[in-house]
């Protein structure tokens, strides 16, 4: 079993010592290691207010104490130092939910994945059978990786769909009708841990700040291309939630006034044109044999005419949406995640035209779009990383 260490978290005896003050500045350079992940010394200064010459000070102790390793890096072309936190045997779990799977990442206090497993659903899967299956899927892999219970900090766990933070519950207008209405009780009944529940997408954003080649990117959007279209925001460096927590919901912007009724109950919502079930039902007729995502990459790496012009009907439409998103909140970066990313340009070509086609032009011109990292991971490592910024998280 991992060694437990002493609370981060644990206050000075004596408040007005010099020592006491040390101890106030290594815990704010802890909380900023959990929140942001390794960083560098600059960083850390910046983020906490301390003067570098302090920062390095007191970084110099921790590695000393078995706290933190560093390692050098290269920072805005220059050399730094990098610090990450020590494993401490603390784990914070990260889980994804959609459409047809379910994915569990574990981490470390140190942004290291521990453990990692992804298990296929049956479409339509209640709510409670994916739960079951989550719990025990996070149970075994805990036991094969000799991690005690009581070192779980917690558990976030992604949903595709809008969630009202008012009262933690799936609400209408989810990907997954089934979980309309689950909460969060029903989900830290099941896997009986602390648990925090949001959308999958704005999960996805985290990620892409917190573990991604993004990190420091201060206005963000992640745009998830799956079953359904959501899109996550970080807006000023921080996860942006609106007013009830439902922000983001691309796939409900209408392109179409003589399109499909979506699910929402609109007709011709992006995802009705460009969602991967569409694309689905589009390259499915008359085959024989139902197609799945993998073959819509693979027809589209091998270059098939269909799915080229399927792929790039949805791309522009995307980009279309995101342009109208741009517009208004005018994003450094655009990131396109869910599991088409192994087609990299094949969709990320027609998505920019379409921004182009419809942003004001210095908004097209300086809004960079790229692909997502992380891949089909993004929405469980931003789930773990948010476990690990809840205030009051600290190592056992």
């Amino acid at each position: 079993m991992p060694a437990r260490t002493r609370s981060v978290k644990s206050r000075p005896r004596n408040p007005g010592s010099q020592g006491a003050l040390r101890q106030q500045n290594q815990q704010r350079i802890v909380e900023s290691l959990l929140t942001g992940g390794p960083s560098t010394q600059a960083e850390l200064a910046r983020i906490t207010g301390l003067s570098t010459a302090t920062v390095s000070n007191i970084v110099k102790d921790m590695e000393s104490n078995g706290l933190v390793d560093t390692s050098p890096v290269t920072s805005s072309g220059r050399r730094a130092l990098s610090v990450r936190l020590l494993d401490s045997g603390s784990v914070a779990v990260g889980v994804d939910f959609g459409r047809r799977h379910v994915r569990i990442v574990i981490t470390s206090l140190g942004y290291e994945v521990r453990a990692e497993e992804a298990l296929a659903l049956p479409l339509g899967y209640a709510a409670e059978d994916g739960l079951i299956v989550g719990a025990e899927l996070l149970d075994r892999l805990l036991i094969e990786n000799g991690i005690d219970r009581s070192h779980v900090l917690g558990v976030g766990i992604g949903i595709p769909g809008p969630i009202d933070r008012r009262t933690n519950t799936v609400v209408i207008g989810a990907i997954l009708p089934e979980w309309v209405g689950v909460g969060l009780t029903d989900l830290q009944r099941r896997f009986e841990f602390p648990v925090i529940i949001d959308n999958d997408a704005n999960f996805g954003a985290l990620a892409e700040v917190t573990w991604g080649e993004n990190r420091g990117v201060r206005n963000l959007v992640f745009v998830k291309i799956g079953s359904g279209i959501g899109s996550g925001l970080i807006l000023n460096g921080a996860p942006y939630g609106g007013h009830l927590g439902i922000t983001g919901e691309i796939g409900h912007t209408p392109v179409s006034d003589h399109g499909l009724v979506c699910r929402c109950g609109n007709r011709g919502c992006l995802e009705t044109v460009a969602s991967i079930s569409i694309m689905i039902e589009l390259l499915g007729r008359g085959s024989p044999v139902p197609v799945t995502t993998a073959d819509i990459v693979r027809r589209g790496l091998e270059g098939d005419p269909a799915t080229l012009r399927v792929l790039d009907d949805a791309g522009m439409a995307v980009g279309r949406a995101i342009a109208n998103m741009a517009n208004m909140i005018n994003p450094e970066v655009v990131l396109i995640g869910g599991p088409l990313t192994a087609l990299g340009d094949l969709i990320l070509e027609p998505v920019k035209r379409g921004l182009v086609r419809n942003a004001l032009p210095i908004v097209g011109e300086t809004t960079a779009i790229r692909m997502s990292s992380l891949g089909d991971r993004a929405e469980a490592l931003g789930a773990a990383a948010l476990v690990l910024q809840q205030p009051g998280v600290h190592p056992r």
